[in-house]
């Protein structure tokens, strides 16, 4: 039966997903910033498409006969412009650095990003998440692409390529959908992730009272591990951890936090709720006595648009009134739209815990990752949606 599951194609997966919001390689990293305030999703896809003279600007379509390629080359998030922005050339002079085109952000790892049919099997596409992909780009049908053929202009954002849209499928889609029919898999999702032997201890920490701008490699290598930076005290003690999943929810100006703020300040200034306004102020002093000028009057202007107003509120009921600031917005998956508030404390679980009960655990958070700790809260590793699907796989094989 679980392997019948797995002959699943990724159509299943697809259904009621939306669209994905669509920007050119030339775009500069200024509209990339500006797609991502507006939006609800975490990320937005990067294409290259040869249009030439089959695009048709006036549309946003592509000639359904053409045979030029578009591809998705890519993917960026909120983290990549913070990552970016925190280059000291860049806090000297932000304004300049967003004029820059948007595939400075792009990753160099390759496969990050991979385009499938529809047809592709459930399994193949855990083998190509276990070969390194975070997004599955998806060919759909929906009903608004076929309005838009009938010459209704698209959403700027949303483009329709060579005649088709397409979405993304994750690694949470995936478990997701595992975990929907986990009884097909007993016993072994009852097992402990101690005895599965599926708790990496390769994992990126900090110490609470260093400088948060230690952590920036950290925070990178995070990102494209769909995991998070750790932050242990003196005696290595989880405290709380750094998390790109969080820092994709709040807008640019957290790389002056980062480079101005010690680790444990930051936890606070990317708390839910926006940043306290006496570390608000705590960055601006030092980004003055750092003469980063540029990266103040950035600064100031964001405050003067109430980007940091604690007085707006995060509630779905509430956001329909009124546009809510980046820095209060916590829509904590690409793969879903329902917005999640959680504070920067880590979630964790036991090495004892189920397998089962861990991979509840994230999904109720919208994280890829739990942290393992023992008794006396002192840190053992982190089991991850990748260890998870190893696990699934390996158990096919064992019993195909």
């Amino acid at each position: 039966m679980a392997v019948r599951l797995l002959s699943h194609e990724l159509s299943d997966l697809c259904l009621g997903k939306p669209a994905l919001r669509s920007l050119s390689i030339t775009s500069t990293v200024a509209e990339a910033l500006e797609v991502l305030k507006t939006s609800d999703d975490s990320s937005v896809s990067i294409w290259s498409c040869d249009h030439k003279a089959e695009f048709d600007p006036a549309s946003g379509f592509c000639d359904d006969d053409y045979e030029g390629d578009c591809r998705c080359v890519g993917k960026i998030c909120m983290v990549d412009v913070i990552c970016y922005l925190c280059k000291d050339e860049h806090l000297v002079s932000p304004l300049l650095a967003l004029k820059e085109p948007v595939s400075v952000l792009l990753h160099k790892t390759p496969g990050i990003v991979l385009h499938v049919e529809p047809s592709c099997s459930l399994l193949e596409a855990i083998d190509l998440i276990l070969g390194g992909a975070q997004n599955l780009v998806v060919p759909i049908k929906t009903k608004l692409s076929y309005k838009r053929r009938q010459h209704q202009k698209p959403s700027p954002s949303v483009t329709i390529h060579k005649g088709r849209e397409f979405c993304w499928l994750t690694q949470e889609d995936i478990i997701r959908f595992l975990l929907s029919s986990i009884g097909l898999f007993s016993p072994f999702p009852a097992l402990s992730i101690d005895a599965l032997g599926i708790i990496s201890s390769e994992i990126h920490t900090i110490e609470y009272h260093s400088p948060a701008s230690g952590a920036i490699g950290a925070i990178s290598r995070a990102l494209v591990d769909q995991t998070s930076v750790a932050v242990v005290d003196s005696e290595g003690t989880l405290i709380g951890e750094i998390s790109p999943f969080t820092l994709a929810c709040c807008d640019e100006m957290v790389a002056a936090a980062i480079k101005t703020l010690s680790s444990g300040d930051l936890m606070a200034y990317i708390d839910c709720g926006g940043p306290p306004e006496d570390l608000v102020q705590v960055v601006s002093a030092r980004l003055k006595e750092r003469n980063l000028n540029g990266m103040l009057e950035h600064l100031s202007m964001s405050m003067s648009f109430g980007g940091f107003s604690s007085s707006s509120s995060s509630s779905d009921e509430e956001s329909t009134a009124a546009p809510v600031p980046r820095s209060l917005r916590h829509s904590r998956s690409m793969s879903y739209s329902a917005r999640m508030v959680r504070r920067a404390e880590a979630i964790v679980c036991h090495p004892k815990s189920s397998l089962v009960a861990v991979m509840i655990q994230a999904i109720s958070h919208r994280v890829n990752y739990v942290w393992v700790i023992e008794d006396d809260c002192s840190l053992v590793g982190i089991v991850t949606f990748s260890d998870m699907l190893k696990v699934f796989r390996e158990h096919l094989e064992a019993i195909a």
